[in-house]
Order: C-alpha cells, then sequence, then structure tokens
C-alpha cells in the first residue's frame, strides 16, 4: 500500500468560500454594468444596508449575491485588494 493512503488530506473550504464570493462579486457587477448601473456604487449600498433591491435581478444577480453573507463578500474585497501589499 502507498504513503498516500496514510496521509491525512487536507481541504480548505476557506479558499472554496473565497473563489464563490469572487465569482458572484465578478458576475454581479457585469450585470449591474450591462443595465446601465455604477456597480461600485450599488454593491456598496447592498454591502452596507443589507438591501437586496440595490442590485438587479437582471442575470439573476440579486439571488447570486444572496448567496453568500456580507460579511464574506467584504472579506474577499479586502483580501483582494491587499494581497500584494
Amino acid at each position: 500500500m502507498s504513503d498516500k493512503f496514510n496521509e491525512t488530506m487536507k481541504f480548505d473550504v476557506e479558499k472554496e468560500r473565497c473563489n464563490k464570493a469572487k465569482d458572484i462579486l465578478i458576475s454581479v457587477y457585469d450585470s449591474l454594468k450591462k443595465k446601465g448601473y455604477n456597480p461600485i456604487n450599488q454593491m456598496v449600498g447592498y454591502i452596507l444596508s443589507g438591501d437586496p433591491t440595490y442590485i438587479t435581478s437582471f442575470n439573476n444577480a440579486r439571488n447570486k449575491i444572496r448567496e453568500v453573507e456580507r460579511d464574506e463578500l467584504l472579506e474577499e474585497l479586502l483580501r483582494s485588494y491587499l494581497k500584494d501589499k
């Protein structure tokens, strides 16, 4: 038997969660832009207030952004902004 099967595997839930938040932020940004909104202003409004009406329902963006908690979205934004600092 190989030693590979005797080692404990690690699954990084944090990384998966970050990827999901990042993908959702990009998708929602694109949907807001296509509808003619200022995506940054709209997403800031949503993150600060929790009011999903800041996000368009176009391309299911409103439902997508509600798949992750607002604090997770903020974590991803900060992580992305500060990663090369």
